[in-house]
């Protein structure tokens, strides 16, 4: 039977605890749900409002890995919910609102991913994101040299980018914004993306085609349509090791010339909060959202 754990006075059911989800490493279920507990404070504002999409590996990287976006069957009833519009018609998506809710959704191992807005106003993003995809032999190393390029561009324009790890293979850049819908955000991503492979064509792909991916970084900005979502920062991700979407100093990535120092993993993210705290709190500031031009 699941050990009963009480969470801020709601009473939880933890399953599976010594289960060995990322073998590489041997890192359990246990060390999953000690780490989301670790992380709370810096986690849960930038989840906060947000619909999440859970990416679930019940059973490691090497097993099932599915989406879920509509409310999980027994969900319990204090867990936030809320009616999201779709184009097919309107769903209901889980809302991770604080500690047990969090506590709750790690116990189904999963990913967490967000859009970016907030559900008190759908039509209008708050966030801007680009997911810089390398395509080998290309790596994380030249998507460190594309952001530097998409973050001089981005304060060109008066936004100032955040960067974080993707928790695989590449880097995403975000930005707060105000007074746009999704669709403006996307068109101006799209707009730069473009920019980008103009100015640097032997390194920047702007469109998904796969024959043209190898040794190139693909500019993913279609991430910021308001269906699409992003990994979302301090998320472990379904790898073999227990790699997490992690916030990255610009030092880090001007600096960046092999890809191992820019795999940050589940006990790395503790000492860097000492070190840093959340490198990505100008995102959560209303003070701090540029304008689209």
């Amino acid at each position: 039977m699941a050990p009963i754990t009480e969470v801020e006075g709601r009473r939880l059911a933890l399953s599976n605890l010594e289960k060995v989800l990322y073998p590489a490493t041997g890192f359990t279920k246990a060390e999953v749900l000690h780490y989301y507990a670790t992380v709370a404070d810096v986690l849960l504002p930038h989840l906060r409002e947000r619909p999440v999409s859970f990416l679930r590996y019940p059973d490691g990287p090497d097993g099932q890995v599915f989406f879920t976006k509509n409310v999980p069957p027994g969900t319990p009833e204090w867990v936030t919910t809320a009616e999201v519009p779709r184009t097919e018609g309107p769903a209901r998506m889980v809302l991770v609102q604080d500690l047990p809710s969090l506590m709750w959704a790690a116990n189904l191992v999963t990913e967490f991913h967000t859009h970016q807005w907030l559900i008190g106003d759908p039509g209008h993003a708050d966030r801007i994101v680009f997911d810089l995809d390398p395509g080998a032999p290309a790596t994380i190393v030249q998507c460190c040299e594309v952001a530097v390029w998409l973050r001089e561009r981005l304060a060109a324009d008066g936004i100032e980018a955040y960067a974080k790890t993707s928790g695989s293979k590449g880097l995403h850049l975000l930005a707060a914004v105000r007074g746009s819908s999704s669709e403006q955000v996307s068109e101006y991503a799209k707009e730069l993306a473009v920019e980008a492979e103009k100015a640097m064509p032997r390194l920047v792909l702007h469109r998904m085609t796969r024959s043209l991916r190898p040794g190139k970084v693909f500019v993913d900005w279609s991430q910021n349509a308001a269906r699409k979502t992003t990994a979302t920062p301090y998320t472990l991700r379904a790898r073999a090791e227990p790699l997490v979407s992690a916030p990255v100093t610009w030092d880090e990535v001007e600096g960046c010339r092999a890809p191992d120092p820019m795999l940050i993993r589940a006990p790395d993210i503790a000492p860097r909060l000492r070190d840093y705290g959340d490198l990505l709190a100008p995102l959560l500031d209303a003070g701090h959202a540029g304008r689209l031009p």
